[in-house]
């Protein structure tokens, strides 16, 4: 069997197992946009007391920014992924896969795509709802560049979340529980990913901090770029850091994964 077809068909287990939890992913999407509902009242009272907009945002644009905050975070972010590699190694699952001419790091990419794919499908009707409830503030860009390079945008920051997130997992080799750990670096993520509020409202020295920082192009990246608030020589530094951390993040992946499985095998004889 072709590497290819190999996780082609890991793709394909991964895609139906994913499907089973259908309902649930349907129901944490739903329940995952209330969150917003605080958001309209929060910054309608700052627009409200301000009476003008902020570093370019006015309220509508503020709304627009955190539906497209939703639509990417859905669209790139792991859902347990974690938990289940690390599950894999506490509970010594990866013994199977020890012995087959397979990636690790492959097999679970493709449970990761297969579970992105079904996810999206699901979760796409509530938020394609909330875009309709939100519409008059909505604003399509008029270059189709602008469309291209959001998506290899969004494509880079699901990979360096997933790298990121295998990288976590493989923690679980040293300790038995790695849910501090995550917890941590999550936290890290929603204030400086700009999950919390756009980054580019923060002041130019902590902007220019966080531009060399992962949680810059994990969601904020993408989003900036579709909203046109990236352009010229920023719009394509943006890109080659994010691509710098894609292939740091991947490579960091790996060196995890193999100092990991040499501890794994002297611990287990």
């Amino acid at each position: 069997m072709s590497k290819t077809a190999k996780y082609a068909s890991v793709f394909n287990i991964g895609l139906q197992n994913t499907f089973v939890y259908r309902w649930n992913y349907f129901l944490r999407a739903a329940f995952g946009l209330i969150p917003l509902a605080g958001t309209v009242f929060l910054w309608s009272a700052v627009f409200k007391e301000r009476g003008h907009g902020l570093h370019g945002y006015d309220y509508g644009s503020m709304i627009y920014y955190y539906l497209l905050m939703i639509l990417v975070s859905n669209l790139v972010t792991p859902t347990e992924d974690e938990w289940q590699i690390a599950a894999d190694i506490r509970e010594g699952q990866i013994n199977a896969l020890l012995t087959k001419p397979m990636s690790y790091l492959a097999y679970r990419f493709s449970i990761f795509c297969s579970g992105r794919l079904v996810y999206t499908f699901v979760t796409l009707p509530p938020i394609a709802l909330i875009f309709l409830y939100f519409h008059n503030y909505v604003t399509l860009p008029h270059d189709p560049a602008t469309y291209v390079l959001a998506i290899i945008s969004t494509l880079m920051a699901a990979f360096i979340q997933f790298f990121i997130t295998y990288s976590l997992a493989m923690m679980a080799f040293w300790i038995l529980e790695i849910t501090t750990i995550v917890f941590i670096v999550y936290s890290f993520e929603y204030f400086l990913g700009g999950q919390m509020f756009p980054i580019d409202i923060m002041p130019a020295g902590v902007q220019a901090a966080l531009k060399w920082m992962p949680f810059y192009y994990e969601l904020f990246c993408p989003v900036a770029i579709f909203l046109e608030r990236l352009k010229g020589a920023g719009l394509w530094q943006a890109l080659a850091i994010q691509t710098g951390w894609l292939f740091l993040t991947w490579s960091i992946a790996r060196m995890m994964w193999h100092r990991g499985l040499r501890h794994y095998q002297a611990v287990g004889g």
